[in-house]
């Protein structure tokens, strides 16, 4: 049965609905090429701020699928966009985070320090995930962001899942910045609509002809929905049925998995 009508481009979350760990959701190849029979323009958008794009396009090719660089957004390019946005003529950054945030914020003009180099007058505190977070490390970016340095954070998922169960996710470093430094910061992952109109600025499309495909309600389906976008939310990954029909406004779309979601359409 057609539940929505004259949708013309996906944004699609990866982990959870294309892959969980290093296993595909489905068959990709065949799933890809459904898409592309359609007509359907696709951007992946993952709140995952550690990996460049060809990274994740690496992961996705191991699957079979060949997609563009220019059909990849992570938080970490949205924040750096956002931060090309605000400060057009660049400027130090002062920021906790990987190489994912380090390579987004230095292709729009950046210049990166850590730890072990202070930037004077920083335009802006930046925080992603860092699996190596130090008590020096949030001193720093409070002191920071107290003397007067905007604060902006990659995405603020509290936990990631894992094989061995959830895991501090970016949001728990964003929690400690805030804390320390009394300041919450600027956000321009998921659930903020940013990432999305960038997605959708890319492919030219309106919000009511983008659907956004995800497995979690509180990043995915609300950044859908912030962007004003439909939305579908997959079972293939973290979320129950249950806790998908108790969601208001509930999802465009409640199926097992992306494939069923592409018959939906």
């Amino acid at each position: 049965m057609k539940t929505l009508q004259n949708i013309k481009a996906l944004i699609l979350d990866m982990d959870g609905v294309l892959w969980r760990g290093n296993e595909s959701i489905g068959d990709l190849p065949t799933i890809f090429e459904a898409i592309a029979a359609r007509g359907l323009k696709v951007t992946l958008a993952t709140n995952n701020s550690t990996r460049t794009p060809e990274a994740h396009l690496q992961k996705l090719a191991s699957f079979g699928v060949k997609l563009d660089v220019l059909q990849v957004l992570s938080s970490s390019m949205a924040t750096a966009a956002l931060l090309k946005e605000d400060f057009p003529a660049g400027g130090d950054l002062y920021i906790v985070g990987l190489e994912g945030i380090f390579r987004a914020v230095e292709a729009e003009g950046f210049r990166v320090f850590t730890e072990s180099d202070l930037p004077k007058n920083p335009v802006a505190v930046v925080s992603g995930i860092d699996w190596e977070i130090t008590y020096e490390k949030i001193a720093n970016a409070a002191l920071l962001i107290r003397n007067g340095a905007p604060y902006y954070a990659t995405n603020p998922d509290k936990t990631f899942p894992t094989p061995q169960g959830l895991m501090p996710g970016a949001g728990t470093i964003l929690a400690a910045i805030e804390t320390a430094s009394g300041v919450a910061p600027i956000v321009a992952g998921k659930p903020q609509p940013y990432l999305f109109q960038l997605a959708m600025q890319r492919m030219g499309v309106l919000p009511e002809e983008t659907l956004m495909v995800g497995d979690r309600l509180e990043t995915d389906v609300l950044g859908g929905q912030n962007a004003d976008c439909k939305t579908a939310l997959v079972l293939s990954g973290v979320t129950t049925r249950a806790d998908g029909e108790a969601w208001l406004p509930k999802p465009d779309i409640i199926a097992e998995n992306l494939a069923q979601v592409l018959e939906m359409l």
